[in-house]
């Protein structure tokens, strides 16, 4: 398992950086689309869709949603994506209460497209605008930060979490998850928002700025994370597909970026730190 998983990354690796970091922007589009498009079909089984069509036509309805919203406003996406994550965090605090709220599959199947598509447009949004932060002045810095903090949060969480994890965070959702992992993964961010903003050259209180709007990132991304897992159990499944030999789905890779991805872009944005671009 650990040879797959090690073979896996060296061959993902330098696609995602490439498609990530050196695509022009309608490149990018295309190619962070094409991973939400896979993601979908993931989720169309998470949300009960089993069958092969109904898995694809759910795909191709999500990817034809990303093409007509390109070109749009995202700024009321992306307050959109903020509402819908609050929303999340109720539904896994209550669950298995009211569960059969959102069992229908039609409705996580809109479930899906609240948790996909702002994630897709703030990802584009942090791509094609010119950020302005310290000595900064390039949306992929931005994009590199916000895979950072949820990184950076995720390996504080684990070791905090072995090492003090005794009060459980959401046993019913996933049992493995402490409330020591989530203080360890936001002091960890901390740290990191202050030695970005003292690289970046940021001044004093741009850098405690970037502090609180980073470990809120990091907290609403645990939201994501304990969302597909809520989703999962709830269908009984371990993983939300195969695609990615020894680490599952690509859901499973990206759950706590889709969230902190659109919150991250409005965010950055409403402080003026980020102006959009163009989109070609």
């Amino acid at each position: 398992m650990l040879k797959t998983r090690i073979l896996t990354a060296l061959i993902l690796a330098p696609i995602a950086v490439i498609g990530i970091f050196f695509l022009p922007p309608l490149g990018f589009a295309v190619f962070t689309g094409v991973a939400i498009t896979l993601g979908a079909w993931e989720w169309a089984n998470m949300a009960g869709y089993t069958s092969g069509p109904a898995r694809a036509g759910y795909g191709a309805l999500v990817a034809l949603i990303l093409v007509a919203v390109y070109n749009l406003p995202t700024l009321p996406l992306l307050w959109l994506g903020l509402a819908w994550w609050l929303v999340a965090l109720q539904m896994v605090r209550v669950y298995p209460r009211a569960s059969a709220l959102w069992s229908n599959p039609v409705v996580r199947g809109l479930m899906g497209l609240l948790v996909l598509v702002p994630a897709w447009v703030g990802l584009n949004h942090l791509r094609n605008g010119t950020l302005l932060f310290g000595e900064l002045d390039s949306g992929l810095m931005a994009i590199l930060y916000v895979f950072l903090v949820v990184w950076v949060a995720d390996i504080g969480a684990y070791f905090s979490g072995k090492a003090f994890g005794k009060a459980k965070l959401a046993p019913r959702v996933s049992p493995g998850k402490s409330w020591a992992g989530v203080w360890g993964g936001l002091v960890a961010v901390a740290l990191l928002a202050i030695a970005a903003g003292l690289v970046a050259g940021a001044q004093t209180a741009d850098i405690l700025l970037l502090l609180v709007a980073s470990v809120v990132v990091a907290a609403i991304s645990v939201v994501g994370d304990l969302l597909e897992s809520m989703l999962k159990r709830f269908r009984g499944i371990k993983d939300s597909s195969q695609l990615l030999p020894g680490h599952g789905g690509i859901m499973d890779r990206i759950d706590s970026l889709t969230a902190a991805i659109p919150l991250f872009a409005l965010i950055i944005t409403l402080v003026g730190w980020l102006s959009a671009g163009a989109t070609l």
